[in-house]
């Protein structure tokens, strides 16, 4: 039995990975999860982890379903507490052999299906005056790796989106944080990774090392996602969650190099920067 403080949790995207990570410790520490999937057999494979895990049939890219599936959640389970937008893939290829109907998927689950479910929620939390809204973006919403363009074009979109959101709802009671995980074990490199064919010989000497590298460490890499699983629980309870939250060593060590160069950038051409104002008395 769920206990008096629990917590409903509303995570798309249960069926492995970082999503089924957290419902289950969501689960054990005694809160009510419902997950979305997309097949009718992962529905009753997520509900056989318990009496409060409910799992709601919905892709993300069918965005007209997305509200009447809420509202029904509210209506049968209760109030949504945390929504969750985990639901995600990755493209990768180098973007002139990459279609734009590529770049529109890529978009439509990881940025719009994540908007609509936003939209969806935000209602009834404003009403209530509380809430939190996780988005999984990634470190790839804030660095950029070769061969993932439209991956990082998704997940710099989410993050622009997420921070601002935070800013229009902090008066409302709603807490928004962008989770920017590293490299963790989950499928993502791995079956959950669209990858364009090559094409192209002039790229064949940057693309065809890291692809290789990428495969292969699928399923070795650094990150647990049971401990970040504990890390966005200890996110959800907190009074005072901050806008972003780096998950993993990779993504600590990554970030802030870019953060460095950044500013190196930013100091180098200050005064090229500073000569585009309107002249005083001009």
């Amino acid at each position: 039995m769920a206990q008096t403080n629990a917590k409903t949790f509303l995570i798309t995207g249960v069926s492995s990975g970082f999503g089924r990570a957290l419902a289950q410790a969501a689960l054990r520490d005694g809160h009510i999860v419902v997950g979305t999937v997309r097949q009718e057999s992962d529905r009753a494979d997520f509900e056989k982890l318990g009496q409060d895990a409910h799992a709601v049939i919905l892709d993300v890219t069918h965005t007209a379903q997305i509200a009447p599936a809420v509202a029904a959640i509210e209506k049968n389970i209760g109030a949504i507490d945390v929504l969750v937008n985990n639901a995600g893939y990755g493209h990768e290829g180098i973007l002139e052999e990459s279609s734009i109907d590529d770049l529109r998927r890529q978009f439509e689950v990881n940025v719009f299906g994540a908007v609509a479910m936003i939209q969806a929620v935000l209602p009834a939390m404003r009403q209530r005056r509380a809430g939190h809204i996780l988005n999984i973006t990634s470190m790839g919403g804030i660095i950029t790796l070769p061969g993932l363009s439209y991956y990082h074009g998704s997940k710099f979109a989410l993050e622009g989106i997420s921070e601002t959101l935070g800013k229009e709802v902090k008066d409302l009671g709603i807490h928004v944080t962008a989770i920017e995980p590293g490299g963790f074990r989950t499928d993502w490199a791995g079956r959950s990774m669209v990858r364009a064919a090559r094409s192209i010989a002039d790229y064949d000497a940057l693309i065809e090392p890291i692809r290789k590298r990428r495969m292969e460490a699928s399923g070795w890499q650094i990150g647990d996602p049971a401990k970040a699983a504990a890390a966005m629980l200890k996110i959800a309870h907190s009074d005072n969650p901050p806008a972003h939250l780096l998950l993993g060593s990779d993504a600590v060590r990554l970030v802030g190099e870019k953060m460095k160069s950044l500013q190196a950038d930013f100091d180098a051409w200050n005064s090229v920067s500073l000569s585009t104002d309107v002249t005083p008395n001009a």
